[in-house]
Order: structure tokens, then sequence, then C-alpha cells
């Protein structure tokens, strides 16, 4: 066994701390335990010998999870002499993922269908693929359709039957496309005519390793036109780290978006004190803060088909993001007290039986809130759309970027909420199908795409509500009627947010912080201890937005300086809260 010293100097490279993420820089000064799991970004082809050094000087198993990328236990001797070699780039955390759900006993009916006016929409989803990157799938007589199903709990992809032992991802599946066969209808799912690819990447605990939903990821990518996966769902994350940049999740979800998949995420519940519900900013979580994921709200739309009480949920998570200050959410709906099945046996039955409904065979139905059943309506709105615009004009392919433009575009505003709160607004599915129905996107780039006119507003619960007509793209709202064109923008391999020129705004980083420093936040952005690793501090102020920034300015600056915010929260072990348990 050769020392990591010994190992350091045959490398012959200056140690560069700018490697390792927040939570590992945290770790390596104050080792909490023998190892830690890290993931290690090596150079090009460089991988194998990376491997074999490690395992050389500190008896770790290192195996490469994706090109370029290795998994690792480390200990504090081993993470040193990672960050020597000339042949690592960074070094992440392989972190723990959560999926974002809470249980609620308020039994009343479950509106969804209706509060998003698809009760006399013609598609179902019919042939569009939805993969699943959760805690499993369990079939029963309201769920069936499955294309595939894999297992990535040992850090690769294992031919698996469905399973759901702890239940989240059967419920968010359902919320997707249950056909609603249990429950007359009532409890029916957004576009139950959709095909699922199970990946399961969490355990029976509903956590799981960064690394196994990497490889989940890199496996629909390379499995996209054989199991025809059109959309990614990722209900969980983990606290940001480091920046979207560096971060090996938002890279894998960046690596989907670009090879035409649209991957919807969970933006985290971490949006206010779980005691007084004061909102807090700053809670989103990875790999949400990606810019060419749809990340994904909750709303409450206190169980009535009317969007006049819809509000966002306390607990949804607000943005801007850690480190690179991006503008998230990107939208929000319903998230709060929504009907679906889980298995029978699963551990959320079990442990919250309070929220059951209704027994049918291997699965009950049982009511959960949080941005991860937000995120599985919305994959199953765009499973409409994306069939929606296959009928009506075969042979086109609407893009990720799109499919987020049509999102927004069509929302409904809330007008008590800022952008940082709700995004582009309100999730409007029938008015997002609709125009998805309009667009031809065969059309040449720069023409203007619509086949069919559309009227800007959508009539629910008998109101006729116009759409948002603006989009969130990168750190502005831009308005304008750009989605009826077959703008640039909506490209394939055009990271959102990039600059571009709509008519006469010229969008990019020219908007900073009002006052030129991060001041202006102060004691309002709220972080919690499970999201950044350590408590900084003994006190928080939980408030609202500053009102020196200006709701159409959202870039929000470098936000590492602001690492060190001061709080006594802890959102480790969080249970009751005012009547709903929030999952840890």
């Amino acid at each position: 066994m050769v020392a990591a010293a010994t190992i350091s100097m045959a490398v012959g490279r200056v140690h560069e701390p700018a490697k390792l993420d927040l939570a590992l820089e945290t770790w390596a000064k104050h080792p909490t335990t023998r190892s830690v799991r890290t993931l290690i970004r090596v150079r090009p082809g460089m991988a194998r010998q990376v491997a074999e050094r490690l395992a050389w000087g500190s008896n770790t198993d290192g195996f490469e999870v994706a090109p370029d990328l290795l998994v690792a236990e480390l200990s504090p001797g081993g993470l040193r002499a990672a960050s020597f070699d000339a042949a690592v780039t960074n070094i992440s955390l392989d972190a723990r993922v959560q999926s974002f759900a809470t249980s609620s006993a308020d039994l009343s009916q479950n509106d969804l269908v209706q509060t998003e006016a698809l009760l006399s929409m013609p598609y179902t989803g019919a042939n569009v693929g939805v993969a699943v990157i959760d805690s499993g799938f369990l079939p029963s007589a309201d769920l069936g359709n499955v294309t595939a199903s894999y297992t990535f709990t040992s850090g690769k992809a294992v031919k698996q039957g469905p399973k759901d032992a702890f239940g989240h991802g059967t419920h968010v599946s359902g919320l997707i496309g249950s056909t609603g066969s249990t429950s007359s209808g009532r409890y029916r799912g957004i576009a139950p005519g959709s095909r699922f690819i199970v990946l399961r990447a969490l355990d029976d605990t509903g956590s799981g390793y960064t690394s196994n939903v990497i490889a989940a990821v890199n496996f629909a990518i390379a499995n996209r036109k054989t199991y025809g996966i059109d959309i990614v769902n990722m209900s969980l994350g983990h606290p940001i780290y480091e920046p979207a940049g560096s971060d090996p999740l938002v890279a894998a979800v960046q690596a989907a978006v670009d090879a035409g998949i649209v991957v919807v995420v969970s933006a985290g519940n971490f949006g206010g004190d779980p005691a007084t519900h004061v909102s807090g900013y700053g809670g989103i979580t990875s790999p949400a803060n990606s810019p060419g994921a749809i990340t994904v709200g909750a709303l409450d739309t206190h169980q009535t088909p009317s969007r006049s009480d819809d509000e966002v949920a306390w607990y949804s998570s607000r943005g801007p993001t850690w480190y690179d200050g991006f503008q998230k959410p990107d939208i929000v709906a319903p998230g709060s007290h929504l009907v679906s099945d889980v298995p029978s046996s699963c551990a959320i039955a079990s442990k919250y039986p309070g929220g059951l409904i209704k027994t049918s065979g291997t699965c009950k139905l049982t009511k959960l809130s949080g941005t991860s059943m937000a995120a599985g309506v919305v994959s199953g709105v765009v499973s409409l759309m994306l069939e929606a615009n296959r009928k009506n004009h075969p042979g086109g392919m609407l893009t990720p970027n799109a499919v987020k433009a049509i999102l927004e575009y069509t929302a409904f505003p809330i007008g008590s909420s800022d952008p940082l709160t709700q995004g582009a607004g309100a999730l409007n599915a029938a008015g997002a199908v609709t125009l998805a129905a309009a667009i031809d996107a065969r059309q040449p780039s720069g023409a203007w795409w619509l086949a069919t006119p559309v009227t800007a507003s959508t009539v629910v619960a008998g109101e006729s509500l116009a759409w948002g007509q603006h989009l969130v793209w990168g750190e502005h709202l831009v308005w304008g009627n750009q989605v009826y064109t077959n703008d640039p923008a909506w490209g394939q391999h055009l990271v959102w947010g990039d600059h571009l020129v709509w008519g006469d705004a010229v969008l990019g980083s020219d908007t900073v912080w009002d006052d030129g420093s991060p001041a202006i936040w102060g004691s309002h952005l709220v972080w919690g201890e499970n999201l950044i690793g350590e408590i900084y501090g003994s006190t928080v102020t939980w408030g609202s937005l500053s009102s020196n920034v200006k709701p159409d300015h959202l870039v929000w600056g470098d936000l590492k300086s602001l690492m060190i915010a001061p709080t006594s929260q802890s959102w480790s072990n969080l249970e009751v809260a005012n009547g709903d348990l929030i999952a840890k």
C-alpha cells in the first residue's frame, strides 16, 4: 500500500481545493466519517488510469458510472490524493437524493383533471414514453402500460420486474398516467395512454445515491430509441453543493435535454418555515438548477376547479439557485393533496395510514403533497402535448425548449407571487395542449409555425382566463408572440437562457443585482442545515423578497458569497407541521 502523500508527489500536482464541492470541502476539514462516497470527473479517456491510482493508493473500488465520471469511496487521504491528480477536474459528493412528497389526511375530492380543463381533451398521451426515475413502480388495475423496467440501486442497470417498496414512484406514475379504473375515473391521471419506462434509482426508503440517478439518466439517453423515451420525470433531488456547470447530475440532465428528451424535475420542498409557513428563498435543489430542465414548483388549488383560489404552496422551493443565481422554478403546477396509487404493502402506506382513501387489490389510493407530485402532473401534460403535436403534424418534433416555452407562455400568472416563487405562472394544461396541437414544427427556422389560429385564453370552470404570454428566459421576462414562430431559441442544442435577440431586446447578462451588492438579500435568504451540510450562525429571519429587487430583474449574482447565510433551521427529520407530514 502506498501512502496518499507518495501518490501526490508522484502525480506532481499542487492541491486545488476548487476541485471540491462545498460538501466535500467541509468534510475534508472536519471528517465526520472514515470515508465519503464521491463522484470524480476526469479528463477525457483518463478514467481507467485514475481508477487504478485510486485503488493503488487507498484500496477503494472506483468504477465508471458515465463517460469520464468515476464513483469512489475515499478516505480523507484518498480525497486529498484525488484532488492532487492532474487528470481529475473536479470532485463532487455522491449525495443521497430524496423524493419530494408530503402526506396529508385531508380526504376532500381531487379535482386535478377539472382544474386543468382536460375533461374534453381528445388526447391521452398514447404511445408517448415516460421514463420515471424514482423508487419504482407496481402495476395495478390503474397502472400497467410498462415498456421496460430496470433498477440502478447497485449503480448499474439490472433488468427487473416492476416493484416499489417505498411507494413514491408509483404515486408519481399514477398522477402521470393512471387510468382511474379503481375509482371509476375519479382519480384518473393526466395522460392514461402513456407508456412507462421504469428506472428505479431510489431504494426502499425513498433515497439513493446521485450516481445511481446519473446511471438511470444515461440509460434513458442510450436507450431513447429502443424504448421510445420522450420524457424523463425526476421527482427527486439533493442540496446544491457546487455551480451547475460542474454538477455531475446537472450534466446528465443537460445531456438528456440535448438528446431531445424533455426532462421534468421537482423544485424541492424547501420553500418555507415548516412551523410558520413563512416563505424563504433559495431552496431549489439539484438537478432542478439545470437550465435545460423544466423545474416545477407546487401549487395548492384547495381542491376546487376554479383557479381564483390557487396559490403557490408554502413548502414549494423558491429561487434563485445557489452559486449561479438562476431563475427557478420555471412553472408551478397542482401538487397539494393529490390522490394517486401506492402499493398496499409499501412504506408510505404503512407509515402514513391516515392519508389512505381506498384499497383495491395490490394498490391503495392515498393523498400526498409535494413538488414531486407537481412534477408528475407536468410530465403527464407534456405527454398530452407531444401526442397532440404528432397527431396533427406527423413528422414534426417539439424540442424540449419548445415544450418549456409553450408551458410558460400559456401559464396563468399568479398576481400575488414573484417570479422566484411562481416562475412563469400556474400550469394551464388545456392551453398548453391546444398550442402544441397548433404548432407545425416542420416549418423552417424563423417562419410562422402556427398551422391553426389560437386564442390566448382558456376556459376553466366556466371562467375565461388569459394566458400570461411571457417567458422567463434566463434573467428576463420576455413578452410577445415569440412562441408563434420557429425561433432559433427553440433549437435542439441551445441552452435555455443563452443570449438571443428578440425584437429590440438583447437577452443576456446585462442585468445584475439592483444595487450591485448581494447585501440586498440580507437575512431574507433562508437555507436549511440539510441543504448546505452545516449550520452557520444561530438565528434566521424569514421574510419576503426585498423590495429593492425589481420583478423583471432575475439575475441574483454569485450566491456562493451567501453560503454563510445565518440559520437555525434544521431541515433534517422534519415530520409534522400544521397537519402536514413532511417527508424527510
